[in-house]
């Protein structure tokens, strides 16, 4: 049996630790939800990252990716948490957690993916009060000594990038809802 590797993303706490509560979106504040004023902006798709648009979800970069493609999916209504989630909306959204892969592995052929959420700040939610699927690339050894030893994440392409790439290997286009 292999030993167990290690991969660090040490900035991860401190940003997690630096947001505040209106960066965060308290549960039940839409005004203060980074995901809700997202979606209410008047900016194009790729400025807003939008991926993928459906009736009731959306797909869209993460601003702070811990790799290129990072992807997340979460419902358009304000929601913290999966039980919360309306049959439809769950319904759609993982479909759209389906899809997200697809157009990983699509645009980036990865050696794995990683898809997960964390629900509630204890679990290390950076937005806790709106839900939302990570959904990422993965490779064997992806992590390089920048992230290690000079607490600094080496990207190696810009978000306008991996929208691009991933709008275009989304499955059956983007849809508009």
């Amino acid at each position: 049996m292999a030993g167990l590797e290690h991969l660090w993303a040490g900035w991860r706490s401190d940003y997690i630790e630096s947001a505040t509560d209106a960066e965060r979106g308290a549960r039940g504040d839409r005004d203060a939800c980074v995901f809700c004023r997202i979606l209410a902006s008047s900016l194009d798709d790729e400025q807003r990252h939008l991926v993928w648009t459906g009736e009731r979800c959306v797909a869209l970069l993460n601003a702070y990716p811990y790799t290129s493609g990072h992807l997340m999916v979460l419902p358009r209504r304000h929601v913290g948490e999966l039980e919360e989630l309306e049959p439809d909306e769950a319904s759609e959204l993982w479909s759209a957690v389906t899809d997200a892969v697809r157009a990983i592995k699509a645009a980036y052929t990865p050696g794995g993916v990683n898809i997960g959420a964390n629900l509630g700040r204890a679990a290390g939610a950076g937005v806790p009060g709106h839900f939302h699927v990570h959904c990422l690339p993965r490779w064997n050894g992806d992590t390089n000594f920048m992230t290690s030893v000079a607490e600094t994440r080496v990207m190696p392409e810009a978000l306008s990038v991996s929208w691009r790439k991933l709008t275009e290997a989304w499955p059956g286009g983007r849809p508009r809802g």
